[in-house]
């Protein structure tokens, strides 16, 4: 389980800052785009690309913190 949310939580970091630089360089670097779909296709969020990137990169950083305190399974 602290294996599954560390990986969870780092792709999560990695696709929040993705999706800031992408949006922050008007799409520039598409391929890094990974959250794109869903800020284009939920409605609330659009026109709030880069607070919604900025959300998921913290909610992977509390993953990977939350991950050093479950204990390791055998």
């Amino acid at each position: 389980m602290k294996r599954f949310l560390e990986t969870a939580g780092v792709l999560l970091v990695l696709f929040g800052v993705s999706g800031v630089i992408r949006e922050l360089t008007d799409g520039w670097f598409r391929l890094m785009g990974l959250t794109r779909y869903l800020t284009e296709s939920v409605a609330f969020m659009e026109g709030r690309e880069v607070f919604v990137n900025i959300v998921i990169a913290a909610l992977g950083v509390v993953l990977v913190v939350m991950s050093t305190r479950v204990p390791k399974s055998p």
